[in-house]
Parts: structure tokens; C-alpha cells; sequence
């Protein structure tokens, strides 16, 4: 029996609402806007964008003339993302000379999950391959949520090395991560990586080698708990992306900036977070979600739903690169 045509069309513009304010539509709003190249002059924005003037995220009477006028800077005019026409202008017409590769390094016993969203979003916005990096025990379970992701299981913790076998280990594990990084277009660090020292370790060498290649990085979850305790793995790197929680951002202010999260003049404490680690691009996750190169500020205006659950941070960091690359393709 045919469902009637009214009952398909009530449900398909109840899943569109629905869609419309999840925290994930939000944040591919403020990913794709971020990723724009530069506005032109407000008399004439381009037809995938509707100009639109941000108050600073806060602005007290009492700061100083150099705060306000930082906060100025951060009123200027930032055009609003018609994401539809910004997603139909940067996907790529299909072609036999394009190919795209990504990889996510993590999955371990506890986390099985987060590599998994990580790598099939990438999947779900244009990449021809996603790899997943992980232990042996997360192995199998990940491989058998998707056949479509190619799964290493070559990742140690440090119940399963001996003492003396470790730098042997390590230097295995790095040997064969290396022999396919020149596939890759990009890696995310983090997903289900939990906080083994050794497997933390093996996984600063990795992104040590990734930066040597100039592989783009970025930086989520466990992977954020590991540079927080070891910056030079990011520092004066501009291919580093770094998405954290309200959780993830305070210890990383805490650690770089030894101050406390501000809300009052969070655009200026964001700006020169990144400044401080220098070339880095922030995302900060939260009730706004903001994105800092340590020039621009760009912040969330779509509302979203005000619950979250587990795996859409997971589902943005896989989807940042692959986005990207399509957008550089067209400037």
C-alpha cells in the first residue's frame, strides 16, 4: 500500500526542522563561513551569502580603550553563510584525476565509537578513502560497524609491551603509519585515543612525522589532552586545527594563557590563545561555537538543539579537512 503524498511530505519537512537545528547543521554553518574566502565590500556580497554586522561576544563598560577598540575590530561586518549555495558551489564535479584520502588516529579498548564517526563523516562528505589507526582490540569492532573503512590494528598500549620493548615497538608502529601518509590529504588525532602514555607517545611521533610532510592535522578529543600537556607538537603550525569542548578549551587557556576562561572578552582571550601557540586555528565548541586564526573571529549564529550527545564533535573533526579541500578547489 502507497503511503499518501501528504503524510511523505509532513515528515519529510519535520526531518528537515529537525535537521535544521541540530548542534551538527550549526556547526557546518560556522565551518563553511569560516572557510569562505574574504568578503568583498558590503555594497555588492556574493549570491551564497547575506551580509550581516556580529556584536563583539561581549563588551563591558568599564574595559579599556585598547579593549574597546579590539572589540570594535570584532564588530566588523561578517557575512552569513547560505550553507545550501556554499555546499553546491565547493563540491566537485565528479573527476577520474581527484582523489582524497584521510585517516584517523585513534580506538582503543574503552573507545570504538569515536574513530568511527570520525572516519565515516569523512566518507559521507567526499573522501574517496578514510583509514582508522587503532589498537588491536578496537579493531574488529570498528571494522564491523562499516566495511567501507580500511582499519589498521597496529596501535600498542602499554599493558601489551614490555618495558624493554617499547622504543622497538614504537618505532614499528611509526615505520608503518609512514608508508601510507602519502595518501593522506589530511589526519584527525584524537577520536577514542584515550590517555595510555605509551600509545600517547607513539602518537606524538606520528604527528611529528605528519608535520614534517606537511599533512594537515586535526586535533580532537584525547588527541586536544596530549598537545595541551606537550604544545610544541602544534606550535607555529598553520595546517593545525584544534576543536575543543567547554571542558578541553578551559585546561588549554589554564595551561598556555595561566589564566581562567573569560567570558567577558572571549573573542580577545580566544585570539590570543592562538597567538600564543602561534599559526594555529581554534574552534571552540559550546553555546556559541567559535572559530579563531588569530586574525578573524568568527562566531556561530544559528541555534541549535540543547542537547547534545556523544559523537557529533567526532562527526566535525572528520568533515573539517575534507570540506576545506573541496573549498580551496574553487577559490
Amino acid at each position: 500500500m502507497s503511503r499518501p503524498t501528504g503524510s511523505w511530505q509532513h515528515q519529510a519537512q519535520h526531518r528537515g526542522r529537525m535537521w535544521a537545528a541540530s548542534p551538527a547543521f550549526r556547526r557546518q554553518l560556522v565551518l563553511l563561513r569560516s572557510l569562505l574566502p574574504q568578503s568583498p565590500p558590503p555594497s555588492s556580497p556574493p549570491s551564497s551569502v547575506v551580509g550581516r554586522r556580529f556584536a563583539p561576544l561581549s563588551s563591558p563598560s568599564g574595559t579599556s580603550g585598547s579593549l574597546r577598540a579590539a572589540h570594535a575590530m570584532a564588530a566588523a561586518t561578517v557575512y552569513e553563510a547560505d550553507a545550501e549555495a556554499v555546499v553546491r558551489r565547493i563540491t566537485p564535479p565528479l573527476d577520474r584525476a581527484r582523489h582524497n584520502g584521510q585517516a584517523v588516529i585513534g580506538g582503543c579498548r574503552e573507545y570504538t565509537g569515536a574513530p568511527y564517526f570520525a572516519a565515516t563523516s569523512a566518507l559521507k562528505v567526499g573522501a574517496d578513502l578514510s583509514h582508522v589507526f587503532c589498537t588491536k582490540d578496537a579493531a574488529t569492532v570498528i571494522k564491523s560497524y562499516s566495511p567501507e573503512l580500511i582499519v589498521h590494528p597496529i596501535l600498542e598500549e602499554s599493558y601489551s609491551v614490555k618495558d624493554d620493548e617499547r622504543a622497538s615497538v614504537s618505532s614499528k608502529i611509526l615505520t608503518e603509519v609512514a608508508k601510507w601518509m602519502e595518501r593522506f590529504d589530511c589526519i584527525v588525532i584524537g577520536p577514542g585515543l584515550g590517555r595510555d602514555s605509551f600509545l600517547l607517545d607513539c602518537v606524538s611521533n606520528i604527528m611529528k612525522h605528519a608535520r614534517q610532510a606537511n599533512i594537515p592535522t586535526v586535533v580532537d578529543g584525547d588527541g586536544l589532552f596530549l598537545i595541551t600537556n606537550n604544545l610544541g607538537l602544534v606550535e607555529g603550525n598553520p595546517l593545525a586545527i584544534l576543536t575543543p569542548n567547554v571542558y578541553e578549551y578551559k585546561r588549554l587557556v589554564q595551561k598556555v594563557l595561566n589564566c581562567d576562561v573569560s567570558e567577558e572578552t572571549a573573542s580577545e582571550q580566544l585570539t590570543a590563545l592562538c597567538q600564543k601557540i602561534g599559526g594555529v586555528t581554534i574552534m571552540r565548541k559550546g553555546k556559541a561555537d567559535v572559530i579563531c586564526d588569530g586574525k578573524t573571529v568568527t562566531q556561530a549564529s544559528t541555534f541549535g538543539s540543547p542537547r547534545r550527545c556523544g559523537g557529533q564533535g567526532d562527526i566535525l573533526s572528520g568533515s573539517i579537512y575534507i570540506l576545506g579541500t573541496a573549498l580551496h578547489r574553487v577559490k
